[in-house]
C-alpha cells in the first residue's frame, strides 16, 4: 500500500489572483489605512505617513529576507527589545591582575633559576638568618 506524501507544505495557495490570502490582507489593510490618512490630512500633509505606511505594507507583502516572511523579522526584533536581557560585566581589573600574576610568576621562576645555580651552604645560612631576623622584628613590633 502506497501513500502520497504531501510536497511543498510551506507554499501558500494563491487565492486572490497572484496574491495569497495573507498578502491580500496586508495590501487591503495598508490601502485602507492610506486612504484614511488621505481623507484626514489631505495629500500634502498626509504624504509622509502615506509613503511610510505604503513602504511598510509592501515590505510585509513582498520582502522575504533569508526566504522567510518579513513579519517574522519584525516579531523577532520586537521580542528582542521587549524581553529582559542578562548583561555580565567582566572587570577590566581581572585582565590587569592576570597580567600582574603572570609577570610575578615569570620573575619568581627567573629568581629561582638564578638562586638555584648559586645557592651554596653559606648563602643558605644567610637567607635563614635574614628570615629569623625579620620574624623577630615582627614579633617585637606586635608586642609593644
Amino acid at each position: 500500500m502506497q501513500f502520497k506524501v504531501p510536497q511543498f507544505l510551506d507554499i501558500e495557495d494563491k487565492i486572490f489572483g497572484p496574491f495569497t490570502f495573507r498578502q491580500f490582507v496586508y495590501l487591503a489593510g495598508g490601502a485602507g489605512l492610506c486612504f484614511i490618512f488621505y481623507k484626514l490630512l489631505g495629500l500634502l500633509l498626509g504624504a509622509i505617513p502615506i509613503l511610510a505606511i505604503a513602504g511598510f505594507v509592501l515590505a510585509l507583502t513582498f520582502y522575504r529576507p533569508n526566504n522567510k516572511p518579513f513579519i517574522n523579522m519584525i516579531e523577532s526584533g520586537f521580542k528582542f527589545f521587549m524581553q529582559s536581557k542578562l548583561y555580565i560585566w567582566k572587570k577590566h581589573a581581572d585582565k590587569v591582575m592576570n597580567e600582574k600574576m603572570r609577570i610575578a610568576r615569570e620573575n619568581k621562576n627567573q629568581a629561582i633559576g638564578e638562586l638555584g645555580t648559586k645557592l651554596s651552604g653559606e648563602r643558605l645560612r644567610d637567607l635563614a638568618w635574614s628570615l629569623n631576623v625579620l620574624d623577630l622584628s615582627k614579633n617585637k613590633n606586635s608586642t609593644q
